[in-house]
């Protein structure tokens, strides 16, 4: 087991976006182990980590393989014995339609990619987090179920965070401490494939986001 002064934190959903700015706010006070399915995003974001005086282990693999990610929670307690922190943005957003008329595969990967794979990731993650003198977890709640044309995201993202929310409530007194926040609406490509057309200048950044998100983590 390789030994560290550092912390580590695990960012799924880590190419873009909110998960981006999250693992370059923690950088370099972390070691950002970056998980993604898109190789140059997270290149570009190993570059900018790099940059700061950060860095980062990418994993640039998809969370509904089931095999890869118990795998890559087998290396990092390997490496380091332990994870500080899971921030987890990744997520699928379907296309807007009726519920009448959802299209099968959209349904069936919603619920693979935002509810079946965190339900499979909090067992593998849990215990690495214990393991940390304050082991945390950050979920990110979008609430838009019962939005017209929003149902295979609406309802995938609130079981999701339906599930957090159990977590949350049976680690209260053992831990890990696991967090539900709201963020701003920002100019993420899950925004604009729901809201095409949008004027994105008042949207927040999600630099700013991240900030204030780790802030109240402290």
């Amino acid at each position: 087991m390789e030994q560290t002064s550092s912390k580590i934190a695990l960012i799924t959903g880590a190419s873009r976006g909110l998960g981006a700015a999250l693992a370059e706010a923690l950088a370099p006070e972390y070691h950002i182990v970056a998980v993604g399915r898109t190789v140059g995003a997270l290149e570009e974001l190993d570059d900018r980590i790099r940059a700061k005086g950060g860095e980062a282990t990418l994993a640039p693999m998809d969370i509904t393989v089931e095999a890869a990610m118990a795998q890559l929670c087998r290396s990092i307690y390997d490496r380091w014995g332990k994870l500080d922190l899971w921030a987890h943005t990744a997520v699928h957003a379907a296309p807007l339609a009726p519920a009448g008329s959802l299209a099968a595969k959209d349904w069936q990967k919603s619920v693979d990619i935002n509810v079946s794979a965190v339900g499979r990731l909090i067992p593998f993650i849990e215990p690495l987090l214990l393991v940390s003198e304050a082991g945390q977890a950050l979920f990110f709640e979008d609430p838009q179920d019962g939005k017209k044309f929003f149902g295979a995201y609406g309802a995938t993202k609130a079981a999701q965070t339906a599930l957090a929310r159990s977590w949350q409530s049976e680690t209260t007194k053992t831990g890990p401490k696991v967090h539900i926040v709201t963020p701003d609406p920002m100019p993420t490509s899950t925004r604009a494939r729901f809201y095409p057309g949008e004027d994105r200048a008042p949207l927040a950044h999600p630099s700013d986001q991240a900030a204030l998100i780790l802030k109240g983590l402290k």
